[in-house]
């Protein structure tokens, strides 16, 4: 056995066990054993030799490529063995169905900045699956967004088969098909083109899918993850580094990766490894949240900042040069093109204005006391004084009341035309229909919102709570501003997602979020927390001073957000009551000169 070299001797491993997994204790003892060492655990669990043996793969069959490191045994760096291949091969699961215990993961996301090694992790985490699973009849497959790029993964493997003894004497090349094939398994990895069409015929053991963000759609992925299902223990992945465009497929990715990583319950099957600079001052409290303790954590928003290169660039100091870095990064200050380069490539973040907003851990902080369905709370805000915001979408979609109440409760009312149910099912994985049979939305019967159904629900809670006034968007439109007051004799005041409207509450809202006394509670309202999910918010590009203006994106394609917006509203009128705050306090003294004080 080759002995192994610790890349970072000062670091202690993390306690894998220590690792948050379901709470499942069906199966056996696992009894799975590698070089006398043998796994006493059942139920969901860490198996230590099912991880040693992917780490002594890598490191006794398979060589570096290329690089200051060429030729030389492929010794998972510290963060390459404690965080990707010890969780991804070592987490496991009693399956039941083919009654052994079998990986927990099913799905991986590694995104990371350019030139940290995804192709040769790709390469090792493909051969494994090709000779190291025990899998007979394996399929293999490595895609792109062309053959070219795909190439990028499958051209590392074949150069590692090439240099090792064992593999090379065990697997055959057919180059012109792009194509290494296992005899002794009947296995085979090859690299598949991006047309999805063709590719449906397929029964993937592994696949992984390189660059996402040159993907066109999402065709190739969901045509080769929904090939999958007759194996024991498939592995989907992808390699990637940010993209840029916030519409893409590849962006949906990402983003559901980085809130599986900032809540792994939310996809149990789901391994993540996401490491991206964060652009506001509330990513880098949940990132210092979440990984709390980790030395390479960024400590300002900075790009510039070396401090911070090394999250996005766990190589970095290792086989990435700082000194190109800083070659770099120099060239950056001085090109806003070249700035966007290095914020996307070398610092791994989204050249964008639009991010994520509340943090689903401080959210859910904030629930005060569970309630089953809606009425539930109705005891401890009856009667009392509260603030409204209202959005009334399209005909064709879901709208929102929110009541905000001086207790420091808030309570939802949502509406949507029963033939819009299977989409937004299709948006929440099917939670959507489950949310309206709990009585969290009401669904009206037809094709179209029934607005008078809205305007008595309105009516009862007018007589139910004191409303001060409502606040609702301006496209709701004057016939829905006069239905109600004609209905109620509330006070409507017209309001709309600007930077004016929307910088006040939106800041009052992160504030009650971080306070989490009691002075906002929502009960756990599962729609809310949905669309709290999908909160992104915006800030101007040439917004220099300290002083940051913000609004919520609603451009962000099949993202709901309406209750997050009445929320808004609600949270607006309620301080538009109020006594008015210091404009010093609110934006410091950059408003005398320009500067601070």
């Amino acid at each position: 056995m080759t002995r192994r070299r610790t890349s970072s001797p000062e670091r202690r491993p993390p306690n894998h066990d220590q690792r948050w997994r379901p709470n499942d204790r069906k199966g056996p003892v696992c009894g799975f054993t590698l070089r006398g060492k043998t796994c006493e655990k059942k139920g969901a669990h860490y198996c230590e030799p099912r991880a040693d043996r992917f780490v002594l793969f890598c490191a006794e069959l398979l060589v570096h490529t290329k690089g200051p490191h060429r030729r030389r045994p492929f010794l998972l760096r510290f963060w390459q063995e404690h965080e990707i291949g010890r969780p991804l091969f070592g987490e496991v699961v009693w399956s039941a169905e083919w009654e052994r215990y079998v990986r927990r993961y099913r799905i991986a996301h590694i995104v990371v900045a350019r030139k940290n090694g995804k192709s040769e992790i790709a390469a090792a985490i493909q051969l494994y699956l090709l000779v190291g699973d025990d899998e007979e009849f394996a399929e293999v497959y490595s895609a792109a967004k062309d053959m070219k790029q795909a190439a990028k993964v499958f051209e590392p493997a074949v150069r590692m088969v090439q240099l090792s003894p064992l593999l090379r004497g065990r697997l055959k090349h057919l180059k012109d098909a792009n194509r290494l094939v296992d005899e002794k398994s009947h296995s085979h990895y090859e690299v598949i083109t991006s047309d999805a069409k063709g590719e449906l015929g397929h029964n993937p053991h592994g696949f992984n899918l390189d660059e996402v963000l040159s993907q066109l759609d999402g065709s190739l992925w969901e045509a080769m993850t929904t090939a999958a299902g007759a194996r024991e223990q498939e592995l989907m992945f992808t390699t990637t580094t940010e993209t840029n465009d916030v519409a893409s497929f590849g962006a949906v990715m990402i983003d559901d990766a980085e809130r599986v990583q900032e809540d792994p319950a939310r996809a149990p099957h789901v391994f993540t490894f996401v490491r991206k600079l964060p652009r506001t001052p509330e990513a880098l409290e949940r990132l210092q949240r979440i990984f709390k303790g980790h030395p390479d954590l960024p400590v300002t928003l900075d790009p510039y900042d070396e401090r911070n290169w090394k999250w996005p660039n766990p190589a970095l100091d290792d086989f990435k040069s700082r000194e190109a870095m800083r070659r770099q990064a120099l060239e950056a200050r001085g090109s806003k093109l070249k700035e966007n380069g290095f914020l996307q490539f070398q610092m791994n973040c989204r050249v964008q204005q639009a991010t994520r907003y509340i943090s689903l851990d401080l959210w859910d902080a904030c629930i005060g006391e569970l309630a089953p369905n809606p009425e539930w709370i109705l005891p401890l805000i009856e009667g009392r004084k509260c603030w409204g915001g209202l959005d009334l979408s399209s005909k064709l979609d879901l709208s929102s009341l929110c009541l905000h109440f001086d207790n420091g409760w808030t309570w939802w009312r949502h509406w949507a035309p029963e033939s819009v149910a299977p989409v937004l099912d299709e948006a929440t994985g099917g939670q959507f229909s489950e949310w309206a049979d709990a009585g969290w939305v009401r669904l009206t019967e037809g094709d179209t919102i029934d607005y008078d159904a809205i305007y008595d629900d309105i009516a009862t809670d007018h007589d139910r709570f004191r409303i001060v006034d409502i606040t609702y968007d301006k496209w709701c439109g004057e016939p829905v501003r006069q239905a109600i007051e004609k209905r109620t004799k509330l006070t409507m005041h017209e309001s709309n997602t600007t930077y004016e409207r929307m910088t006040d509450p939106m800041t009052e809202l992160a504030r009650l979020l971080k306070k989490r006394d009691g002075t906002f509670v929502h009960g756990g309202n599962p729609v809310a927390r949905w669309m709290a999910d999908n909160l992104e918010a915006k800030t101007p590009a040439d917004d220099a001073s300290r002083f940051r203006p913000v609004k919520p994106d609603r451009d962000k394609s099949g993202k709901r957000i309406d209750g997050m917006v009445t929320l808004l509203y609600g949270i607006d009128g309620r301080r538009r009551g109020g006594p008015a705050e210091s404009i010093y306090k609110t934006r410091g003294l950059t408003v005398l000169g320009g500067r601070d004080a």
